[in-house]
């Protein structure tokens, strides 16, 4: 059931009901307070969470006025479960010595990229956990990631003024191309049975190694995404990845 929109202090945008914060991991409910209450600032009501260390998040005395947006936040497993419904999934990261496998955009580069999304299609926001950010795995869902910089690139922002300052420039950088017609792309869900029935085909030809297999379907889940597969692709796709592996299945019989 879709949260209850709420009465908000800002310039109604429909469009703003097709961006989903989705907090990862977060380790403290007061954090996610704050995000409900940056949420709130900002005219954006749809949260939601993946695997929460406190479950009492919904009481979060953080959350001055967001109460509302805490109680109508969804739980999840998983990110695949979490960004399924959206066709566009955006990690953040402070980058610091990790070494990416993504696209790396700066925050008003790609907030205008992800505004313009929101025009017509579910749009993911990913933060991670307070101490480790997104994991590998968590990044392999993402269409490409975003950063905020600042002046100590080996510092994280707190989780709840990263949230705040990503909104606020969503809410006023203007969308680059506007009334250009967008492409319908693949949501996160048809992007993800491309990768699970690819990776079952690698197996069948014998080319995942047990060894490297969790790193090298990590691997396969960013190529997918990179692909940035239209709506009508995607299932094209999926009936060649079907009949290889059909055709690999008969071969072994």
């Amino acid at each position: 059931m879709p949260p209850r929109r709420m009465k908000v202090g800002v310039q109604e945008n429909i469009s703003r009901s097709n961006l989903l914060v989705v907090l990862v991991g977060t380790r403290n409910p007061l954090n996610i307070g704050a995000a409900a209450r940056a949420m709130l600032n900002f005219g954006f009501t749809r949260l939601r969470v993946v695997n929460p260390y406190e479950v009492a998040f919904r009481e979060a005395r953080s959350a001055v006025g967001a109460r509302e947006i805490l109680e109508t936040a969804e739980e999840y497993k998983t990110v695949g479960e979490a960004v399924a419904d959206c066709r566009l999934v955006v990690g953040t990261t402070s980058v610091g010595h990790r070494e990416l496998a993504h696209t790396l955009r700066r925050l008003e580069h790609g907030a205008a990229l992800v505004r313009r999304q929101m025009q017509s299609a579910p749009v993911a926001l990913l933060f991670g956990s307070e101490k480790f950010g997104l994991t590998n795995d968590d990044l392999s869902h993402c269409h490409w990631l975003l950063r905020i910089a600042t002046a100590d690139q080996e510092h994280s922002m707190n989780l709840g003024q990263a949230v705040a300052v990503c909104l606020y420039e969503l809410t006023h950088t203007k969308a680059r191309a506007a009334g250009v017609r967008q492409r319908r792309r693949a949501t996160a869900a048809e992007n993800e049975q491309i990768t699970e029935l690819l990776l079952e085909v690698l197996r069948s030809s014998g080319y995942l190694n047990p060894v490297t297999a969790g790193s090298t379907e990590n691997k396969v889940r960013r190529l997918v995404r990179r692909l940035d597969l239209s709506a009508q692709d995607a299932p094209v796709l999926l009936g060649m990845m079907r009949q290889m592996r059909w055709k690999l299945g008969d071969d072994e019989r």
